[in-house]
């Protein structure tokens, strides 16, 4: 077949598959050979689910031929980050802790996915546990960007985002809890969305902090992130803290000129690329161009939210990630003389320093004496950023920002200081925070590589917020064909 299935979006795929234009099992050799030419440079996958992806591929083909009907992302590859539970496939949140645990069963989305009649073709590298901003710390190997092989591709969901914007994978699920979706899609020129605290099941993702963890997609536009949240977010049961709303629905235009922008003076500050500012406030002249209105505002709890993130999410994760014992599953020691000397072993072994450097200040914030003074005053700071954006919102429909201060920057750059990985967290964390939706769509190139634009909006706004970045992403005309690989 001449045409590279590759470079065709999902809602391509699926539509070719159900009018019979190419098979399902087509799409997935294609994809698979893509995987096979190109993941030794970008190592995006732990694991690459060939036979798994074939079989499902070839079910989707059997069940057009007997006529009966299809899902929405029907023969559409999906990449899948390791901190979601596929049943009977390896799930390790890059961590050697985890290391030969099998899922016990499938993950909320995973069920939705697979209704959908999507395959799945590799669980994708992270962050050890999504704790991290580069996904330099996975216990396999670091992730490369594919714009340019000697840069980050953002995290923890980097694996994720790499996938798609290589074109091993049209859609690719991750995790965000302070900005791990957000950030590596800017990092790599695609589309990702964290949706509102609660729009998606968290039933079978692996919790790192559960206050603020939600998965989204990635996608190469806003119209397969819409698609693909479509069949992905809905109320379950199993999760407490899913909401009872309906699934996100169909895409509706726009009106532009009717659009308030809000642009908050705080997130342009001293450390932010100038190339990057320049690049947002440019895709803000094109949405002036096109009729919406752009107002200053203010979020005045702003410069609170890194600082308070990062008392609330170690501690969660103190208390998550208590559960990894090696006792139950995963790594063990069975040489160790006593209990303390098993739970030494396994742990010091089986976590990485920037799991442990979490989980040591997430315990002293919780610890006796300490509680209020740190934990429960960020939480009452976390109650005034989101009042700063309810207030915002009474006067402006969207709130645009940067997604990232900078763009892709260098493997091995930041590591050895983790106060400078940290601040790359700066311009998501208040939206994670308030649990309100964002989402970051490529705006332009600095330096020869992405620029990510952010637009936030108020709770459930996820249609309108889609629509919008699908308005601008046609206006603004990005093209991620200029990736390397």
């Amino acid at each position: 077949m001449s045409q590279d299935l590759t470079s065709l979006t999902a809602s391509d795929l699926a539509g070719g598959v159900s009018k019979g234009a190419f098979s399902a099992e087509e799409i997935a050799k294609a994809h698979l050979d893509r995987v096979s030419s190109q993941d030794g440079k970008v190592k995006a996958f732990i694991k690459v689910l060939s036979e798994e992806c074939l079989a499902q591929a070839r079910a989707v083909d059997r069940k057009r031929a007997e006529g009966r009907p299809l899902g929405p992302l029907a023969g559409v590859p999906v990449a899948i980050k390791d901190n979601i539970n596929i049943e009977g496939v390896e799930t390790t949140c890059a961590s050697k802790i985890l290391k030969g645990y099998r899922a016990a069963y499938d993950a909320a989305v995973i069920e939705r996915l697979r209704a959908a009649d999507a395959v799945f073709i590799g669980k994708t590298n992270l962050d050890e546990f999504a704790m991290g901003s580069s996904t330099e710390n996975s216990s396999y190997w670091k992730t490369t960007n594919p714009w340019n092989p000697d840069c980050v591709p953002g995290g923890s969901s980097g694996g994720s985002a790499a996938a798609v914007a290589a074109r091993m994978a049209p859609l690719a699920l991750g995790s965000d809890t302070g900005g791990s979706i957000r950030q590596p899609a800017a990092f790599c020129g695609v589309v990702g969305m964290k949706p509102t605290y609660g729009r998606v099941s968290r039933f079978g993702l692996v919790a790192f902090a559960s206050s603020l963890d939600q998965i989204g997609p990635f996608a190469r536009t806003s119209k397969d992130a819409a698609l693909a949240l479509s069949v992905i977010s809905g109320h379950d049961p199993r999760d407490t803290t899913s909401l009872d709303k309906e699934a996100v629905g169909a895409r509706a235009s726009v009106d532009l000129k009717k659009l308030r922008i809000g642009l908050p003076k705080e997130y342009f500050i001293k450390g932010i690329e100038p190339e990057v500012e320049d690049s947002v406030r440019a895709a803000l002249g094109v949405l002036q161009k096109l009729g919406a209105s752009v107002t200053e505002v203010s979020l005045p709890h702003t410069s609170y939210a890194l600082g308070t993130y990062y008392i609330i999410a170690p501690s969660e994760a103190s208390s998550n990630l208590a559960r990894f014992d090696g006792i139950r599953y995963g790594l063990s020691a069975p040489e160790a003389e006593s209990l303390e000397d098993y739970y030494e072993t396994v742990r010091g072994e089986g976590f990485g320093p920037e799991v442990k450097r979490r989980i040591m200040l997430g315990t002293y914030a919780l610890s006796s004496g300490y509680y209020d003074a740190y934990y429960g005053r960020a939480q009452r700071v976390r109650t005034k950023i989101a009042e700063d954006f309810r207030s915002a919102f009474s006067d402006v429909d969207f709130i645009v920002t940067p997604t990232a201060p900078t763009v892709a920057f260098g493997l091995g750059e930041k590591t050895g200081d983790p106060l400078a990985m940290y601040l790359n967290d700066f311009c998501t964390v208040p939206m994670s925070l308030a649990g309100i939706p964002a989402i970051s769509i490529p705006s332009g190139l600095s330096q020869g590589l992405p620029v990510g634009l952010q637009l936030a909006g108020p709770a459930f706004s996820e249609n309108r917020l889609l629509d919008a970045a699908h308005a601008l992403e046609q206006a603004l005309g990005f093209d991620g064909s200029s990736a390397r690989v």
